[in-house]
């Protein structure tokens, strides 16, 4: 492309320099031809009136006389009735610039010049138009070489970022080069960056969530599977119905377990869209101790449940139960002694608090737990801050009451009752 920018300009300043200095040249030359013979017809006026001059003084016209006066290289001849013709100068060749003039006393004055006077005047002129137009070449070719640059190394510029983009790096480049076309394309492939950008970033972020929300009901899920085979053996009657107890749970979790799928995906389409209905908070509740009882159980320790029952809330079960898993899990991973889950009231929403007996949030970190890849226990640090993405999806919020002992308090609607009592 560089080429054909310095071609094209070098080819358009060469046809403009021809045909302008090709005019040039032929005028310039007929100026110089008409001023040689306007200076010839000048000295023979002139030379006249000297003569005249002289000849009404009674002076001779003689060769030493007017020598001093005729200037140039030029031949002069003045013939003077009843006198002998006066030469001054060289006679030059027939090729000559010839001009005479009369006087008044029958005096003719003939000045002749060589026509190569004027022929070295038009070279030397053409000499200065040829340099004119060698300088106005180079400098053209200097500015071609120049601006092929300034557009070519943009477009090579703008080609690397497209690129870039292709090979999956979308971080925009912010770059202007002054040329408002060039300055365009760059804005779109900024933009496109920026939108490639947060593509990526929400692909990776459903990613992460997927895999964090998914193993918690998972773990759950092998929990019971665990305790199914632990009493699968045995005839007992009281065994088998923990069985039958124990798979119906499972059964359960694996439905919760495709509903959080579900909403991950509908999620990744349109993060506003929700599902949020009115629902037993109780059940909720109750379905997450059950749930845990046998991992804690496990690790020696209890879950427990206190607090106003009967209460309604506005959400989504699903989302409402994830953050319960995850709240509970975190309490079984960090935390210490009993685990409590009490629900209240407070204004025109039901709580859910979930506390335990252990060190609690470290100081430093505070409301940072509920940030991204933030985690003071060696974990991924996704966790709460995905519980609390899911209870503002649905209107409501996740926060951390206490840090020491940990209180974390689910927020959420309290549904609209006509019961007085409620």
């Amino acid at each position: 492309m560089r080429r054909r920018l310095i071609q094209s300009t070098l080819a358009v300043v060469l046809v403009v320099v021809a045909v302008f200095g090709i005019s040039l040249v032929i005028v310039e030359s007929r100026t110089i031809e008409e001023s040689a013979r306007e200076s010839v017809r000048s000295e023979a006026s002139r030379l006249v009136s000297v003569v005249e001059t002289r000849l009404v003084a009674g002076e001779k016209v003689t060769p030493e006389t007017m020598g001093t006066t005729v200037s140039g290289n030029r031949y002069v001849r003045i013939e003077v009735p009843g006198k002998r013709t006066v030469e001054l100068g060289a006679k030059p060749d027939d090729d000559v610039i010839e001009a005479s003039q009369s006087g008044g006393h029958g005096e003719t004055v003939t000045v002749q010049q060589e026509r190569g006077t004027v022929r070295a005047e038009v070279g030397r002129t053409l000499l200065i138009i040829l340099a004119v137009a060698l300088l106005a070449v180079a400098a053209a070719a200097i500015l071609a070489v120049r601006q092929s640059h300034r557009v070519a190394a943009p477009l090579t510029d703008l080609a690397e970022t497209a690129e870039r983009l292709g090979s999956g790096d979308p971080r925009p480049r912010h770059r202007r080069y002054g040329v408002p076309e060039l300055d365009r394309v760059a804005d779109v492939l900024d933009a496109s960056a920026d939108r490639i950008g947060r593509m990526l970033t929400a692909e990776r972020r459903l990613a992460a969530d997927a895999s964090h929300q998914l193993r918690t009901p998972l773990t759950a899920l092998s929990m019971r599977l665990e305790e199914i085979i632990a009493t699968a053996e045995t005839d007992d009657p009281e065994d088998q119905a923990t069985v039958k107890e124990e798979a119906t749970i499972a059964l359960a979790q694996v439905e919760r377990l495709t509903d959080v799928v579900q909403r991950l995906l509908t999620n990744s389409r349109d993060p506003r869209s929700g599902s949020a209905v009115g629902f037993d908070l109780d059940e909720v509740v109750k379905q997450q101790i059950e749930e845990w009882k046998p991992a804690y159980r496990s690790a020696g320790r209890a879950i427990v449940r206190s607090g106003k029952t009967g209460l309604r809330a506005v959400g989504t079960p699903g989302a409402v139960a994830q953050v319960l898993a995850t709240l509970i899990e975190n309490a079984l991973m960090h935390g210490a002694g009993t685990v409590a889950l009490r629900t209240r009231v407070t204004g025109n929403q039901v709580v859910v608090e979930v506390t335990d007996e252990g060190p609690g949030v470290d100081p430093d970190l505070g409301s940072r737990v509920f940030e991204r890849t933030v985690s003071g226990r060696n974990s991924t640090g996704l966790g709460l801050a995905v519980a609390r993405d899911l209870a503002e999806a649905d209107g409501g919020r996740l926060e951390l009451l206490q840090q020491y002992p940990p209180v974390f308090a689910l927020f959420l609607g309290r549904e609209a009752t006509s019961d007085p009592a409620a």
